[in-house]
């Protein structure tokens, strides 16, 4: 009995000790726009300009969740129909031809918010609707709206608590959906939705703390309302100096918001987040993960074909000779060479060379026939 105890700790160790080793295979993002009404416009801004930042730095549309609460560009009070601005100087179309919303006003409600984080979908919910994270995936959660001591409001119209998050999050990571998940909120007393949260390996930040508010940026008087906050126009600000390729800390991000600019305190909770902020990059969450092959020499885009061919590559293709480019474009070397790697084709290629030296096939076509039958009526004498 001691034996089969032992071996059942050693294997639930291993099992343990496996999950946790898991490796970075994908990078997700869920961003989150709450509030409807024209004059939350900047809440909408601040979402589509996450977007457009996670996009540039590589997470494609398919690993993205875009969920908004209303639509600013089709509102009648937009002096620019069809297009959202996140700057006054309008340089900028936040809703341009690529962007592809997943969830969008009334669909955006705190069940579905909850449905996606956990999986627990109905089955006519089209895959890509669906959070389809892994153990080996990093996800970003990016939420903004009104919020308030442990609560963050979905349209004015219902509440999610701090312990719905915490509960979300602690299912995520028993169904093993993440390896790694930061969660972003940008709103009144953002802190304050991070109470709860329990499970390992969960990195969060927010705005501002408890009793705090979190503030616009500016106004943009042709639109006539705040086009967006604070702390997003300091996070992009700082994503904007990046590309894909850098590997600035998340240190270094949260280093960068200043107290004075956002006119509240940027709060980060790290507890359950055991890697060092200085060793990760923020394209870990923020961008893709892209395999790396190293060579020992460059890689040649062509193939040889036309150099044996002994064409000058710089001379114009207008002077080229007719017998240099049938030479060029002869496929009878390739086709030799396949021959020597590939028994099957050889010996397709020789019985169809045979087959092509018979005179008459007319003959062998009649004679397959009469042998066929010949056994046929053999066989069926026999039973």
């Amino acid at each position: 009995m001691k034996i089969i105890l032992l071996v059942m700790l050693l294997c639930s160790s291993l099992a343990f000790s496996a999950g946790e080793t898991t490796i970075h295979t994908n990078n997700w993002a869920v961003l989150v726009c709450t509030s409807r009404f024209w004059f939350n416009y900047r809440h909408m801004a601040n979402t589509l300009s996450l977007y457009r930042t996670v996009k540039r730095l590589g997470i494609p549309d398919e690993r993205i969740i875009l969920m908004l609460a209303d639509d600013m560009a089709c509102n009648a009070r937009n002096e620019y129909p069809a297009q959202v601005f996140n700057n006054e100087n309008h340089k900028l179309n936040l809703y341009g031809d690529n962007v592809e919303v997943d969830y969008r006003g009334y669909e955006v409600t705190v069940e579905n918010f909850m449905r996606v984080l956990t999986g627990r979908h109905e089955n006519a919910v089209p895959r890509s609707k669906r959070l389809l994270s892994d153990e080996g995936s990093h996800i970003l959660l990016y939420m903004t709206g009104h919020g308030g001591d442990e609560f963050l409001k979905f349209q004015d119209a219902e509440e999610l608590q701090s312990h719905d998050l915490a509960d979300a999050v602690k299912q995520m990571k028993e169904k093993r959906r993440f390896k790694e998940l930061m969660i972003m909120v940008d709103t009144c007393q953002a802190a304050t939705l991070f109470n709860q949260l329990q499970s390992p390996g969960v990195l969060a930040i927010g705005s501002s703390l408890k009793g705090e508010n979190s503030y616009s940026h500016h106004l943009d008087s042709d639109i006539g309302v705040s086009v967006v906050d604070r702390f997003t126009y300091y996070t992009l600000a700082f994503f904007e100096r990046l590309n894909i390729y850098d590997n600035a800390s998340l240190n270094s991000l949260f280093r960068s918001y200043d107290p004075r600019q956002l006119m509240s305190t940027a709060y980060y909770r790290t507890d359950l987040y055991q890697p060092n902020l200085a060793e990760v990059p923020v394209t870990n969450f923020f961008g893709s993960v892209m395999e790396t092959i190293h060579t020992d020499s460059a890689y040649e885009a062509f193939s040889s074909r036309m150099s044996n061919s002994k064409i000058d590559t710089e001379m114009p293709l207008n002077q080229l000779s007719e017998h240099d480019l049938q030479n060029a474009n002869n496929p009878n070397d390739d086709s030799k060479t396949e021959k020597q790697k590939c028994p099957y084709s050889q010996m397709r290629a020789d019985l169809h060379e045979k087959l092509e030296k018979l005179e008459n096939v007319d003959t062998v076509v009649n004679l397959s026939i009469a042998v066929m039958v010949l056994v046929v009526m053999v066989t069926s004498s026999l039973l």
